[in-house]
């Protein structure tokens, strides 16, 4: 595998490719929207939720903490997970400037 070279691109680049990556898989992508309809701490049931199997569920839990934008809470012997509000909204703002940027050109392509 080739070197990604991210020091040559900004802060900002490599924190929405990361977020995009993350988010690149429909599983996390589903996760993310059981969290959202929730709109709770989630203990245990996105196995039930999902039908994946646990160390799946497990290794994409793992990836969307690891951008922050979920955040994990042990409360007993299970670990809770819910949205990080502050990173949500970082990566909102991120997403809403990238597409923002575009204005359609009348004449391209």
């Amino acid at each position: 595998m080739g070197l990604t070279k991210k020091e040559i691109f900004t802060e900002k680049q490599n924190r929405l490719a990361a977020m995009m990556k993350a988010l690149a898989h429909p599983a996390r992508i589903a996760i993310i929207q059981h969290l959202l309809k929730t709109k709770a701490c989630v203990c245990g049931d996105i196995v039930d939720e999902l039908g994946l199997a646990q160390a799946t569920i497990s290794q994409h839990l793992k990836e969307l903490k690891n951008v922050g934008l979920i955040q994990g809470n042990i409360e007993g012997v299970t670990v809770c997970y819910c949205i990080d509000p502050k990173v949500w909204n970082q990566y909102r703002s991120l997403l809403d400037g990238f597409f923002v940027s575009y204005t359609n050109k009348e004449n391209c392509c």
